[in-house]
């Protein structure tokens, strides 16, 4: 469930499991599923040694910054949050109960925990493992979207480090953007929060580092007073991994509906570029880096570009629920690597969508040239307005 979860940060729509005896047995049925024929091929296949899995945490401020918990252990930490949607089945309160149980919390440090479900809130009572958090000095939140995103209790304080099992640690996610997340384990956060400091469940003798091989946590940002606006064209090619949470803050998606696009415009990129809301123009343009629209798959981000009359998106590369939220929002996003590396601030550019044709000063770039259908959908603003004429 949680690599499924997660299987929109690796850049996938989804993410899909074949039948298992555990899933036969809680549907109560022998029914093999759908799954690909035995002669399917693959892009490629990826096989893990589940027995050489070390404990990892993601530290500040991207899912991407993978590191072994001894390399951060001794962290002092202030916040932990365990549960959400990600972590909190039975057996993961099972895990962190265990650890939890005859122990307190560290002095001054607070400890959420979060059931997935009334279902196994309900459950968790029964096997008493509300009571070992609470004797512990936890404090147990309903069953919905909270910390995690930046609602409700535990929006940490300026300062602030907390180590959660949630899905996503982008600068700001929890609701302060002066605190640092560190994603973990059950088991990781349940022993940090005895000790108020980063701890590796397996115990102090664990020196091994991990090289992901991926950048650091950089978040991208735009300095204040900095402008990035040339000629109609918002210039971040040099910003990689721009995520939802910066276009859209998380916190704000209970207070505006997807459906209410003036007031998301108001908000669009105050996380990134302070400037954005209030000099975009329609027919504007925006050239961007790597893995644009990575994070939550909220359609907010695109329905606010689309209102606002963005001409178009071009980016080195885009995360693919983005993608596919931009077309059926009318937001034209084009991945063209080429000509963003091309663009220099300053630069006419054009988009003929019927030629597929990019011209930068001059310089011509190609891509597949859109057919009738996919204009009809931008022209109307959407896949579903689209629809409703059809």
């Amino acid at each position: 469930m949680t690599l499924a979860n997660l299987a929109s940060e690796m850049g996938a729509k989804n993410a899909v499991f074949p039948v298992d005896k555990v899933l036969k047995e809680f549907l109560g049925s022998d029914e093999n599923g759908v799954w690909a024929d035995p002669d399917a091929r693959y892009l490629f296949e990826m096989e893990i040694d589940l027995g050489d899995i070390v404990p990892l945490v993601a530290a500040p401020h991207s899912v991407d910054h993978v590191k072994t918990v001894a390399e951060y252990a001794g962290t002092v930490v202030h916040e932990g949050l365990i549960g959400t949607c990600t972590n909190g089945r039975i057996e993961d309160l099972r895990i962190a109960a265990s650890v939890l149980k005859g122990n307190k919390v560290a002095l001054d440090f607070q400890l959420l925990v979060i059931p997935a479900s009334k279902e196994i809130y309900l459950q968790a009572i029964e096997e008493g493992l509300i009571t070992t958090f609470v004797n512990a000095g936890a404090t147990i939140l309903s069953s919905s979207c909270g910390p995690c995103l930046g609602t409700g209790q535990g929006i940490p304080a300026d300062g602030f480090t907390v180590i959660s099992t949630a899905n996503r640690n982008f600068k700001g996610r929890m609701g302060n953007p002066n605190s640092q997340i560190f994603l973990a384990s059950p088991a990781t956060v349940a022993f940090t929060a005895l000790n108020g400091k980063i701890t590796d469940p397996r115990g102090p003798d664990y020196v091994e580092k991990f090289d992901s091989g991926r950048p650091e946590g950089r978040t991208p940002e735009i300095p204040a007073g900095e402008d990035r606006y040339f000629k109609g064209v918002w210039n971040y090619a040099d910003q990689d991994n721009l995520n939802t949470d910066q276009m859209f803050a998380g916190n704000l998606t209970y207070n505006v509906l997807s459906s209410e696009g003036e007031k998301i415009v108001e908000h669009l990129f105050a996380g990134f570029d302070a400037s954005f809301a209030s000099r975009v123009k329609v027919g504007d343009m925006i050239f961007a880096g790597e893995n644009f629209g990575c994070g939550s798959s909220r359609e907010h981000p695109s329905v606010g570009l689309a209102y606002a009359g963005i001409k178009a998106v071009v980016v080195k590369s885009v995360n693919r629920i983005f993608f596919r939220s931009s077309i059926n929002q009318g937001l034209l996003l084009i991945v063209h690597k080429a000509a963003v590396e091309a663009y220099e601030p300053g630069s006419e550019v054009s988009i003929e969508f019927r030629k597929g044709l990019i011209t930068i000063d001059k310089k011509q770039f190609h891509f597949e040239p859109l057919p009738e259908k996919l204009l009809g959908i931008l022209e109307k603003k959407g896949l579903v307005n689209w629809i409703k004429e059809q």
